[in-house]
């Protein structure tokens, strides 16, 4: 039988790094000694005192439903940390917990967007940002930040892309897939440009927050453009600063009259999140960050490592990253020389001769490119480097 899908599900692709994660753990299961330098996901446990916790919650008994936009207590948590991190102030009102960061980016395309809308996306992107417009009804406009611009978008390009139909503007910083940081300076400039564009809402993904090792302070979209506050809605979650991907715990900070529409979709479809996870999330958020920053102390040694070690091999060229734990090599030198048809090809040749998983930079709207996860210890990472000159010396 054949059955006849939806328009929306037939024009987007499964995610990209899930898949090139699902691929190597096959290979693996095959007897394959395959490195996997794909997944978005530190490599460090959660740190005792979160899941204790949680151990603790379940101990409560505290395995009920929840308020769908989060429990009073991590609403709390959440409203102190924007105070003491960004020195934003918001009310519970303004908040809410959702299933991960991905969800409160999910929720606010599906309240915001519909057909015949726009929403601009700098690219490189991360890789849900373009197909979450689609299931919306929208459609993504892409303006290109190349390397030459260290992959960051200028003020100028930013007016070219707004017309009367953009309702959101996607903004990722540290960014998924490249690692760099805007700075206070370069947001203000762009919030200049959206000054006279009042229908535009601005999505800043900030989920690599804390991890981060730039010259200048971290600084929020929120922190630089305080004017523009009534259209900006802040994204975080407990996945990446305190290695919680598993645990599923995101959040989003904006306007109510945004906030409001956002929880009633959630409400409909996954309704709260899990119990035990926002009660580790009150912990993460109220405790000690010793543990955080010990994993981005190693990130940072990872990183500083790396990107010198990609620079040196023939035909490989890498930009130093702010933050986040990726680099975004331009591998387009190889991928002529290798005589394969564009970076997914060169990717899966890799894969098959050197068994290292990487994810090409197609998929986050940059090809030429691959992004490289050092979310792994130090000895994996040279192992992989060694693994590439392997490659470029066979090819």
């Amino acid at each position: 039988m054949s059955i006849l899908l939806s328009q929306r599900v037939q024009q987007i692709k499964p995610s990209a790094t899930l898949a090139v994660s699902a691929k190597a753990a096959e290979l693996r299961a095959a007897g394959r000694d395959v490195i996997g330098l794909g997944t978005g996901e530190p490599d460090f446990d959660t740190p005792e005192h979160i899941k204790e916790a949680a151990i603790e919650a379940l101990k409560r008994g505290d395995t009920k439903y929840t308020a769908v936009d989060g429990t009073a207590a991590l609403k709390s948590a959440i409203i102190e940390k924007f105070q003491r991190d960004n020195q934003l102030e918001y009310t519970a009102a303004n908040i809410l917990v959702s299933s991960g960061a991905k969800q409160t980016l999910y929720n606010l395309c599906q309240a915001l967007l519909g057909d015949a809308d726009e929403a601009i996306i700098p690219a490189p992107y991360w890789v849900s940002y373009p197909a979450m417009v689609k299931l919306a009804g929208a459609e993504p406009v892409l303006i290109k930040a190349p390397a030459s611009q260290n992959f960051k978008i200028t003020p100028a390009q930013l007016e070219a892309a707004i017309t009367p139909k953009t309702r959101l503007l996607f903004l990722n910083s540290p960014s998924n897939p490249t690692g760099v940081a805007y700075s206070r300076e370069e947001f203000a400039a762009l919030g200049q440009v959206l000054d006279d564009y009042p229908h535009v809402i601005i999505a800043s993904d900030e989920i690599y927050e804390h991890i981060y090792w730039g010259k200048a302070p971290f600084c929020s979209f929120a922190t630089a453009c305080p004017h523009l506050i009534d259209r900006i809605v802040v994204v975080n979650g407990a996945s990446k600063v305190f290695a919680m991907t598993g645990w599923r715990l995101g959040y989003g900070a904006g306007p109510v009259d945004l906030i409001a529409p956002m929880k009633k979709i959630q409400s409909q479809s996954t309704s709260n999140p899990c119990s035990l996870s926002q009660a580790a999330a009150v912990a993460a958020l109220n405790g000690p960050m010793t543990s955080v920053h010990q994993m981005v102390k190693a990130f940072k040694e990872r990183h500083d490592y790396l990107i010198p070690a990609l620079n040196a091999v023939d035909g490989i060229q890498c930009l130093s990253c702010d933050g986040a734990f990726y680099a975004f090599p331009d591998f387009s030198q190889l991928v002529a020389r290798a005589g394969v048809r564009d970076d997914v090809q060169l990717a899966e040749r890799i894969l098959e001769q050197v068994d290292l998983a990487l994810v090409p930079g197609t998929a986050f709207g940059a090809p030429g490119f691959i992004r490289i996860s050092y979310a792994a210890g130090m000895e994996t990472l040279t192992t992989a480097v060694q693994r590439l000159e392997d490659f470029v010396a066979a090819i």
